[in-house]
């Protein structure tokens, strides 16, 4: 079975460094004209080891061009730097109905799954009031970190540091509250099967995980399509939320950057801007050109 989870949450996930060495290498960096600006749109990974962490180049020239800047949260909100209220924030998300557990959610299945989760280094009985998604999510930020992969040497961090030192207005296109309510709008049957996927993906080798950084940083889109499509074709419940949904909540706000004068540089999820419904694809066909840089 293929990896896609881990590799998805990497290109996807909610996540809150390296230096800014501008490389000579693929890139997946578009931009559309406005009358009287350029948007460029870069598709980043969210978490990276400290050597795949240099920026592209020609991320980076976008960046210096650009007078503001899109994430799909505000990186320089203040409850962004607090990592604890962070933390609190998430916990409060992820708290099941009253009445409900995460013993009484998984059934049958509780007594193994906790087995297995706590050869992950997860107790189950200390994440009871939580849902299946939350605990989901932890295996499999646990899993990228073993591997080396830290948020702190992802894009948006690294773009957020400097924009904050440059003073360049950072521009969210969603709340971390709607981010959590992405997983949490699954229902319980569809949570548990995300953490059973889960589960899985801790056993297995990290090929996929490769494949994606390899496909991200030599800009190969038909790989990174083809890795959402599998995603896709295994459990569409999950990834549909994820990707088209959220893309077409994004696309109003993004089509009206081309009515002002500033330039912009948006940075979301590279599987953002690759297949079917994805941000390009549906402002191409709201009529925009875009360009491959």
């Amino acid at each position: 079975m293929n990896r896609p989870l881990a590799a998805l949450l990497s290109a996807l996930s909610i996540s809150i460094a390296a230096p800014l060495d501008a490389v000579a290498e693929g890139n997946v960096l578009w931009s559309v004209r406005g009358e009287h600006n350029t948007v460029y749109l870069f598709g980043s990974i969210h978490v990276l080891r400290p050597t795949d962490a240099a920026l592209p180049r020609a991320a980076a020239e976008a960046y210096a061009d650009a007078e503001q800047l899109v994430m799909e949260i505000d990186m320089d909100d203040p409850a962004m730097a607090d990592p604890a209220a962070m933390a609190s924030q998430m916990h409060r998300s992820a708290l099941l109905p009253a009445g409900q557990s995460l013993r009484s959610v998984l059934g049958d299945d509780y007594a193994a799954i906790a087995e297995r989760t706590r050869r992950e280094g997860l107790d189950l009985a200390l994440l009871d009031p939580f849902a299946p998604w939350f605990v989901a999510t932890m295996l499999l930020q646990l899993e990228i970190a073993h591997r080396g992969f830290d948020a702190a040497h992802g894009i948006e961090q690294q773009l957020a540091e400097r924009a904050i030192a440059d003073s360049k207005p950072i521009l969210g296109l969603e709340t971390p509250e709607q981010q959590f309510a992405v997983l949490g709008g699954l229902s319980l049957a569809e949570q548990k099967r995300f953490l059973l996927l889960a589960l899985e993906e801790t056993e297995e080798d990290d090929t996929e995980l490769e494949e994606l950084m390899a496909a991200w940083r030599t800009g190969d889109t038909a790989a990174l399509a083809r890795i959402l499509s599998e995603a896709f074709t295994e459990f569409p419940e999950l990834y549909r939320p994820l990707t088209e949904d959220r893309n077409r909540a994004w696309i109003d706000e993004l089509e009206s950057l081309l009515d002002d004068r500033d330039d912009y540089l948006v940075v979301v999820g590279a599987l953002h801007l690759v297949g079917r419904n994805s941000v390009l694809d549906l402002l191409q066909r709201r009529g925009h050109t875009v360009t491959r840089h």
